[in-house]
């Protein structure tokens, strides 16, 4: 149950290859077989060079998909108004579980990666190059192709290259992080947002990417646009890397043209013929059904136009046999803990979020789901990277794909299906506790007691929704959304302090006595007790 992938799985390819090409002579390709595989590759003016990738419609492959040349063109403009050379920053920082496609090619083609790089730097009179990775395997070969080129980060040469090796957690892929701690700084999003290409490594313009986009440019620039644009969509031409990992027989990364049908990559990998859902573009993805599969070609266009997601490139399938939003929660957890810590939106709204996916699953009912959207809403565009989105799109897809099996759970009495752990997750084993740096599991599981408002005596004051946000939000009259709801057993003891310090007395909490016996009872305040212990003072 959500065993590790390996650094480097099973590597495939659906026609002719192109960044893989040479996987089948040997497991890496040092320099020289890197030549006799790839041949030389020619250097490219700056303008040269952007015009290549607009015209192969090149975008990152980290994620975002902002197009290559803007960024290229934006940091050139940049160094040349400032009178400062650029650096080159290649992101290998492939720190997503489901992830492996950059991995992959920095263990096995690293020299195409620094092909394109080095063309970029020589474009833009760089005379830095920094390649940022996250993993002993990754470090190894890109330190041995760095020697192997004969470059270093000694004083005097004509370009300083080296390796920046940070912890393996999911922030630490940031633009933002990886620019820090080249600077010295701790690899975690500096707390605003600055365009790299204009102030990033030592303030200078910084041209950052992913591992992938750089491979793909200097496929580019050796066969050419009319070449490139020959395999693959029209509008998306080329290859993509793709990690298939999940309710597989086989987890492997596989190199496709654009417009393959999504379906027969699933095939390849040993798929569920019928999927109950299918996660596109990882764990800050989107879910897509087992019948959107059969409409979805591997392209950003069509994954975009169907409801999911291609990301970077991470392609996740489950059975019909296990509970989706388990198997969701698990995921929502990780997402927690993966925090760094620094901004409330995402240290304290996606534990939050993650409770909530659990409240849901323990009978919480419709105030559970309503809190977990409100949640997600709350945590968009607020933190200090894009971690908090990218996890709020996941939990809203979450709910937006399994609604039968959200019906199972908020109205009745579950799917009755076992969670099997099929979504990779822990390098070690451990479950995940959904609190950042995933230390001090919290209570957590079913509660029996359940909170009331009695509207009679409700005022609006709000301090049940600041108290007890889990379950209570304010309506745009002032008052709270729901009249009763379930109490969450780690937020038994804050229901209790809502209760005690409801000005108007309007709250109670009951003994939900239905179902099976009760886990565990809190204190029960009648109206007349608490106004005695209000007017005591204790």
């Amino acid at each position: 149950m959500n065993e590790a992938l390996p650094d480097v799985p099973e590597v495939r390819v659906v026609g002719l290859p192109q960044l893989t090409s040479g996987f089948d002579l040997v497991e890496r390709l040092d320099l020289p077989m890197h030549l006799k595989v790839h041949g030389p590759l020619e250097p490219m003016g700056g303008e040269q060079l952007a015009q290549l990738s607009e015209r192969i419609n090149l975008k990152g492959r980290g994620g975002a998909g902002f197009p290559f040349h803007k960024k290229l063109r934006s940091v050139a403009e940049s160094a040349i108004k400032r009178g400062i050379r650029p650096v080159v920053v290649v992101n290998g920082s492939e720190d997503e579980p489901a992830c492996r496609k950059d991995t992959v090619l920095i263990n096995r083609a690293p020299h195409l990666i620094l092909d394109g790089a080095l063309l970029v730097a020589e474009a833009l009179g760089a005379r830095q190059l920094v390649i940022g990775v996250t993993r002993a395997s990754t470090e190894r070969s890109m330190e041995a192709a760095l020697a192997e080129r004969g470059l270093s980060n000694r004083r005097g040469a004509a370009i300083r290259a080296s390796v920046q090796r940070n912890p393996v957690r999911m922030v630490t892929g940031a633009a933002g992080s990886l620019i820090r701690s080249i600077d010295g700084g701790p690899p975690i999003p500096p707390g605003r947002k600055t365009s790299a290409s204009k102030s990033g490594v030592g303030g200078a313009p910084t041209l950052l990417s992913n591992a992938e986009t750089f491979a793909q440019l200097a496929i580019g620039a050796r066969i050419g646009a009319e070449r490139y644009g020959n395999t693959g969509l029209y509008d998306e031409p080329g290859t993509v890397m793709l990690t298939v990992s999940g309710a597989v027989a086989r987890p492997m990364v596989i190199e496709a043209p654009t417009g393959v049908p999504l379906r027969y990559i699933l095939q390849l990998a040993g798929a569920p013929p019928v999927p109950q859902g299918v996660l596109t573009g990882g764990y800050h993805g989107k879910w897509i059904d087992a019948a959107t599969v059969n409409e979805a070609v591997v392209s950003r266009n069509s994954l975009d136009a169907v409801g999911g997601a291609l990301g970077a490139g991470a392609i996740l399938p489950i059975s019909q046999e296990t509970c989706p939003l388990g198997e969701s929660l698990q995921v929502a957890k990780w997402l927690a803990e993966e925090s760094a810590g620094q901004c409330g939106p995402c240290y304290l709204g996606l534990p939050a979020a993650a409770r909530g996916m659990e409240d849901i699953l323990n009978g919480g009912g419709p105030a559970a789901l309503e809190a977990l959207k409100q949640v997600a809403k709350n945590v968009k565009r607020r933190g200090a990277c894009s971690h908090p989105d990218g996890s709020a799109m996941f939990l809203e897809s979450t709910i937006k794909a399994f609604t039968d099996d959200l019906a199972a759970h908020v109205l009745g009495n579950g799917c009755g299906r076992p969670v099997e752990g099929v979504l990779p997750l822990f390098e070690g084993g451990r479950a995940p506790t959904g609190i950042p740096g995933g230390a001090g599991q919290e209570e957590s599981g079913a509660s029996r007691q359940k909170i009331f408002v009695d509207w009679t005596l409700c005022r609006g004051h709000g301090l049940c929704a600041d108290i007890l946000p889990e379950v209570f939000q304010l309506g745009a009259d002032g008052f709270p959304t729901v009249a009763q709801a379930k109490v969450p057993q780690y937020a038994e003891a804050k229901a209790l302090r809502a209760v005690r310090r409801c000005p108007a007395l309007a709250l109670r909490i009951e003994e939900d006595t239905r179902g099976s016996a009760p886990s565990r009872n809190l204190p029960v305040l009648s109206q007349g007790r608490g106004r005695r212990a209000l007017g005591s003072g204790r």
